[in-house]
C-alpha cells in the first residue's frame, strides 16, 4: 500500500486561550517546520528512523504531525522545561493517535544518557528571537521565545549535545531566524562533523526563516 505523502496539520483545539497563556501557541514557524519535514520525507523514510526527540515541544504539533506520518516504527519522546507544555503536548499527540513520552526538563538534561547514540531524528524550533540576556529563561512564555544575544543563547547550549544524541544515521532539524547567523551555525557543526542542508525558507512579517538539516559527514 502507498504511503502518504503529506503530513497533515495536527488539531490542536483542546488547546484553550488559558493553556495559550503559558504556552507557545502553533504560529507560522511551527508550520513551518511541519512543512518542510514533509518535503523532506521521503529522505526521512529511507532512514528507517526509529526514534525521533524533539526538544521544547510546546504544543507538541510538529512531534505529532511527524508521528501521524511515520506512525507506530517510531517512538516519539519531546522535552519541555515547561510542564504544562509536557501535558499539552501528551493531549496533543492523544488527539490525533500518536503517543508521546514527554519529559520535563531543560533541553535534553534529562534524556542524554538514556537515548545517547540513538536518537534518529532531532527536532529542535528554539527561542530565536534576538532579546536582552536577562529576557531568557523567564517566565512560560519568555522561555518560548527569547534568545538573547543573537536569539542564539539557548540553541547555543544545545548543540554541544548534538553529536552525542544523534544515531550514525540520525538527522537534525533546526529551525533558525537570520538574525542568529545561520552561517556560524553550519560553521560551528561542520568543524563538529556535520553537513547542512537548508531545507527550507520562509518569510513571514519581519521574519526571515530557515529549516536546516544536519546530517554526519
Amino acid at each position: 500500500m502507498d504511503q502518504p505523502d503529506k503530513i497533515k496539520t495536527p488539531d490542536f483545539s483542546h488547546i484553550t486561550s488559558e493553556d495559550l497563556n503559558h504556552i507557545y501557541e502553533p504560529s507560522e514557524d511551527s508550520f513551518l517546520l511541519i512543512d518542510a519535514l514533509e518535503k523532506d520525507l521521503a529522505f526521512i523514510r529511507e532512514r528507517g528512523p526509529s526514534l525521533c526527540l524533539e526538544v521544547g515541544t510546546g504544543s507538541g504539533v510538529v512531534i505529532t504531525a511527524l508521528g501521524s506520518i511515520l506512525g507506530s516504527q517510531c517512538h516519539y519522546i519531546g522535552t519541555d522545561i515547561n510542564p504544562r507544555a509536557c501535558s499539552i503536548t501528551q493531549q496533543t499527540g492523544r488527539a490525533n493517535g500518536v503517543d508521546i513520552e514527554t519529559v520535563r526538563t531543560d533541553l535534553v538534561a534529562e534524556v542524554i544518557d538514556r537515548v545517547r547514540g540513538s536518537i534518529d531524528l532531532l527536532l529542535f524550533n528554539p527561542p530565536y528571537v534576538v532579546t536582552p540576556s536577562e529576557e531568557v529563561g523567564q517566565g512560560d512564555l519568555e522561555y518560548t521565545w527569547a534568545g538573547g544575544v543573537k536569539g542564539r543563547e539557548v540553541l547555543d547550549r544545545l548543540l554541544p549535545s548534538v553529536d552525542a544524541l544523534l544515531s550514525p544515521k540520525g538527522l537534525f532539524y533546526l529551525l533558525v531566524l537570520k538574525e542568529n547567523d545561520p552561517e556560524e551555525i553550519v560553521s560551528i557543526m561542520d568543524s563538529r562533523g556535520f553537513s547542512c542542508e537548508c531545507i527550507m525558507r520562509r518569510r513571514t512579517g519581519p521574519e526571515n526563516l530557515l529549516v536546516l538539516r544536519f546530517s554526519r559527514k
